[in-house]
């Protein structure tokens, strides 16, 4: 058995930036961390550029620029985070440069990188995982994004894996043929990681779903779905987890009072080869620059909300221990 974590957006620029100055590599990810750190895997959309380049990106209207200190690289190490999406809409905050700088002090830190690249080749590469147990199944990550197209990748330039959301045949095809291609480089299971939509929705709108579920029809073992900086509900298709949104998780970002962008999950999935046996949701409670397990009255709230959000598509956890649980085989 093989367990993943996966979060959502982990944005270490800006004020979180700044407050890393004075707190200790591991405090942002507080006491969720032996969490992560007890997961074979671990799995994060990394929402900002590492790099001293100072130029923000002015070719199109843009208007959140983030960029962090090379040293933040130590709070991605404290989580042991194996695998950074950057098919994401930040990216390119502070041009190619800025890119290339992250790129490089990702690989400098043996953390790798999917959805990004030197070229739209590179850019749509699979990153394998191995898990270090006695049964590890090797795990590819696949990472898209429908953001910002203006930063996807070209033949000759750096930039993200973009794939615009929609049913078309050349759309989806290209999806079989990268699920395909992780196969043969040797995956047992394919997590398709995808930066999509708008901000501030809490569901996924009925061509996301259908393209979610299109994903899973085409071989992918798990959907991991970020963007929308509140969490989505979860689905269970064909016996499969589809995150539509998995959330925020470090930022330093106002919060709206309704949709409540400071609560998240930690989301933990095991599996066997590429069958799949758990899935276990965290409720987390997201502070300035940190993230907190949820307590009390706000941990029942949380999980009062995804249980909502999840039941309009079919799925029922079992509560158990302060943490949501799905079980598809006994």
């Amino acid at each position: 058995m093989t367990t993943v974590a996966l979060v959502g957006d982990v944005m270490l620029g800006r004020g979180v930036n700044a407050a890393l100055r004075t707190l200790r590599p591991e405090q942002p990810w507080g006491d969720v961390l032996p969490l992560l750190v007890s997961a074979d895997l671990r799995i994060i959309n990394l929402e900002c550029a590492l790099t001293d380049h100072e130029q923000p990106w002015m070719r199109t209207p843009k208007v959140f620029h983030f960029r962090a200190d090379y040293s933040v690289i130590e709070v991605l190490r404290a989580a042991r985070v194996d695998c950074c999406s950057l098919a994401n809409n930040h990216t390119l905050d502070f041009e190619e440069r800025g890119l290339l700088d992250t790129m490089e002090h990702l690989k400098a830190a043996g953390i790798r990188y999917a959805g990004a690249g030197l070229d739209r080749e590179e850019a749509a590469q699979p990153v394998l995982l191995t898990a270090p147990s006695d049964r590890p199944t090797r795990l590819a990550i696949l990472a898209f994004t429908d953001n910002e197209p203006p930063f996807a990748a070209g033949s000759a330039r750096p930039g993200t894996n973009y794939l615009p959301v929609s049913l078309e045949p050349k759309v989806l095809h290209r999806v079989e043929a990268a699920v395909s291609a992780a196969r043969e480089a040797g995956a047992e299971a394919v997590v398709f990681s995808n930066h999509w939509g708008p901000n501030m929705v809490q569901r996924p709108s009925a061509l996301f779903r259908r393209f979610a579920r299109a994903i899973i029809d085409r071989g992918a073992d798990v959907y991991y779905g970020h963007s929308a900086h509140v969490f989505q509900g979860v689905e269970i298709y064909r016996g499969k987890p589809i995150l539509y949104d998995t959330g925020d998780f470090i930022d330093d970002y106002a919060v709206e009072p309704r949709l409540r962008n400071d609560r998240s999950f930690l989301f933990r999935i095991s599996l066997e080869g590429s069958e799949f046996r758990r899935l276990e949701l965290f409720p987390v409670a997201l502070s300035y620059a940190r993230a907190q397990l949820a307590k009390g009255s706000e941990r029942e709230s949380i999980l009062d909300q995804m249980e909502r959000l999840s039941s309009e598509m079919g799925t029922t956890f079992v509560r158990r221990e302060g943490r949501l649980v799905f079980k598809e085989y006994s």
